[in-house]
């Protein structure tokens, strides 16, 4: 997945103090493990890796770049090393989705 440039992203959304604060901290302190983000076909993705740094990309957003190569935009992050990401909510706004259905039942029947 190195870098997918000849697909289709949604547009980049700023991410808040908080995340890019956690993604600092793990540059920091040279953490490695299990990144989980959605990629460029919006599909649950994961990389095994150490972060590097945030490269700015004027046009693009900004990235996480990882020791195995993988260039990740911050706000599709799900989760980094088990800490939620900026997009954790949308991840879990899929596991939600059932509980507003009626499980095939009218209203009327429930």
């Amino acid at each position: 997945m190195k870098n997918r440039k000849d697909l289709t992203e949604p547009s980049y959304l700023p991410v808040a103090w908080e995340y890019r604060e956690s993604i600092q901290e793990a540059i920091d302190r040279k953490m490695d493990g299990k990144i989980f983000f959605f990629n460029p076909n919006n599909q649950v993705d994961e990389v095994q890796g150490r972060t590097l740094k945030i490269e700015a990309d004027a046009k693009d957003g900004d990235f996480l770049l990882t020791s195995s190569g993988e260039r990740i935009r911050i706000d599709r992050i799900i989760t980094l090393y088990g800490k939620v990401g900026a997009a954790y909510e949308e991840y879990n706004a899929f596991a939600d989705a059932c509980m507003d259905c009626l499980g095939g039942y009218e209203k009327d029947e429930i």
